[in-house]
């Protein structure tokens, strides 16, 4: 990824600030760690905190939104963790959620880890998960899959999560969920955007109109014809299209383009998948 264009965005509420402090107390009663990210910016939703919080635990990494994403290039992310030595699950959480293929994936930890305690005289035990992941990634959701009822409550906006909280699974497992947490300062603008783009970043952080233009440019680059075809677009200049935009949605009026509405309106779409099939985050 492209390491040279910086940006100053701060964002680390309070919440975040101690949720970290609290995985580092707890992190030793810890056996496995799950983080989950968004398969549409598998680069970009993964936190560069949770390997160094997480120390030297199995790590599982879910990626949520596969239906979402670009299949051909999110496959390339999978086999590139993968042979960092993670376990990848790809997961669509609302059409067709399957908890049992996490379940597969960690047995044969959970079983190595309760032969040591046989070994040592000790009995078996709940194997404790603890849950991590950026905001809005879908990791509430994917807790109340793995639970088969509503454990946590889920929102479409970051920061539903506050506290740390223990929610047994089953008489095996054991999960530790935690707020979504970023990293203290989003020194890459392309991930800063990426992350906005899919709302893992609050409204306020950044502007709704800088983010519009950044999806409008990346999907004229990268997925012409998905934002083409949505909005009848038939310019290149970034003033035209949004005008183009505006015309297409009914956001024009006595001749004056709502822009606030067209930059909503491409966010939206983005988000909700009306765009296509996208990943944003390309392997180098």
């Amino acid at each position: 990824m492209n390491n040279e264009n910086k940006t100053n965005i701060n964002w680390y509420p309070g919440h975040m600030a101690k949720a970290k402090r609290e995985i580092k107390e707890k992190i030793n009663l810890i056996d496995i760690v799950f983080e989950v990210i968004d398969a549409r910016i598998p680069y970009s939703s993964k936190n560069k905190d949770i390997d160094n919080i997480s120390m030297n635990k199995p790590k599982v990494i879910i990626m949520t939104k596969c239906d979402l994403c670009d299949l051909s290039i999110t496959n390339k992310w999978k086999k590139y963790y993968e042979d960092k030595g993670y376990i990848v699950v790809m997961m669509d959480l609302i059409n067709n959620p399957n908890p049992k293929i996490i379940f597969e994936k960690i047995e044969p930890i959970i079983n190595n880890i309760n032969e040591e305690r046989k070994k040592k005289g000790l009995l078996p035990r709940k194997i404790r998960v603890l849950v991590l992941g950026v905001p809005n990634v879908g990791k509430s959701t994917l807790i109340n899959r793995l639970v088969g009822k509503k454990a946590v409550n889920v929102g479409n906006k970051p920061g539903i999560t506050k506290n740390l909280e223990w929610i047994r699974i089953n008489d095996k497992i054991e999960l530790l969920d935690t707020p979504g947490i970023l990293w203290p300062k989003l020194d890459e603008e392309e991930v800063a955007y990426n992350l906005a783009s899919m709302t893992a970043i609050k409204d306020e952080v950044l502007i709704h109109e800088d983010i519009a233009i950044y999806i409008i440019k990346k999907m004229m680059t990268e997925y012409r014809d998905n934002i083409t075809n949505r909005y009848n677009i038939t310019e290149n200049d970034i003033l035209l299209i949004l005008e183009q935009i505006g015309k297409k949605i009914g956001a024009v009026k006595n001749g004056e383009t709502d822009y606030d509405k067209v930059y909503q309106k491409v966010i939206n779409d983005l988000q909700n998948g009306y765009l296509g099939k996208v990943t944003f985050d390309k392997l180098k």
